[in-house]
C-alpha cells in the first residue's frame, strides 16, 4: 500500500515519488561506451535500474540519455518512461539533472535521482532512501552515507528541486549539498551497493571478483563510434 509503519504504530502518508534516472554519459574511462548498456548476469544496468524503481514503488521515471541515445533509447522502448535527452551532456551531470527534473509531470514529494551506473542498486535500496526520506528531521535532501563517504542515489524533495532548477549557475546537486550542507539530511548507513559504481574496466574486473556476476561491455552494434 505504499505506506511505512511508524515506531507509535501510524502510518506515514503516501508519498508521490519521481525518479531521474542518468544515463547520459560519455563512459570515456570505460573506453567510450554507454555504461547504461553494461550487463550484469545478461541484462543491462538499465534495465535492471527501471525494475528496481518500479518494485520501488516510483510513480514516474524519466530516463534522461545523451551519449549514445540510440542505442540507449531502443534498449528501454518497452518501459513506460518519459525519455529526455541533454545534448549537451558532455558538458557533466548537472546538465542532465536539470534536464530529468524539467520533464517530470506534475507534483512530486520526492525526486529520487538515479545513476545508471551504479550495478548494485535494488528495489530494497531504493526503498531504504524512501524511508529515511519519510523520517528525517531535517534537511530537503536525503543523501546516503557509507562510513563517511557520499553514495547514490540521493533524495531531492520539492525546495531542492526548485533551487537547482532555478539556478543560474546550472547548480548541480552535488554542488547544492558542498555550498548549503545545512539542507542535507545524512542517511547513515552500511550498505555499500551506495557507494559501488562502475568507471573502468578494472571497476568491472574487480567486481565480478568480488561476487562471482559476469559483467559484460555492450555489444560492438550498440557502441557508438567516439
Amino acid at each position: 500500500m505504499g505506506c511505512l509503519l511508524k515506531g507509535g504504530g501510524g502510518l506515514y502518508a503516501r508519498l508521490r515519488i519521481g525518479a531521474v534516472l542518468l544515463a547520459a554519459g560519455e563512459g570515456r574511462r570505460m573506453g567510450g561506451v554507454p555504461k547504461a548498456l553494461i550487463t550484469l548476469q545478461g541484462v543491462p544496468l538499465i534495465n535492471r535500474h527501471l525494475i528496481a524503481l518500479s518494485g520501488a514503488g516510483v510513480d514516474e521515471v524519466v530516463v534522461v540519455t545523451g551519449f549514445g541515445r540510440d542505442a540507449v533509447e531502443a534498449q528501454i522502448a518497452t518501459f513506460p518512461v518519459t525519455l529526455a535527452h541533454n545534448a549537451d551532456f558532455a558538458q557533466g551531470q548537472q546538465g542532465s539533472v536539470r534536464v530529468g527534473l524539467a520533464a517530470l509531470r506534475g507534483a512530486f514529494d520526492a525526486v529520487l535521482v538515479v545513476l545508471a551506473d551504479q550495478p548494485l542498486i535494488g528495489a530494497a535500496d531504493l526503498t531504504e532512501l524512501i524511508a529515511a526520506f519519510k523520517k528525517k528531521a531535517n534537511g530537503n535532501i536525503v543523501v546516503p552515507m557509507v562510513n563517511g563517504q557520499r553514495g547514490n542515489p540521493i533524495v531531492l524533495d520539492g525546495s531542492a528541486c526548485e533551487q537547482i532548477m532555478q539556478s543560474q549557475n546550472n547548480l548541480a546537486c552535488r554542488h547544492l549539498i558542498e555550498r548549503q550542507p545545512e539542507l542535507v539530511y545524512a542517511h547513515a548507513t552500511t550498505n555499500t551497493r551506495f557507494i559501488t559504481d562502475l568507471d573502468t574496466p578494472q571497476d568491472m574486473a574487480d567486481l565480478s571478483q568480488k561476487t562471482g556476476w559476469k559483467f559484460a561491455l555492450p555489444a560492438a552494434e550498440l557502441t557508438p563510434a567516439a
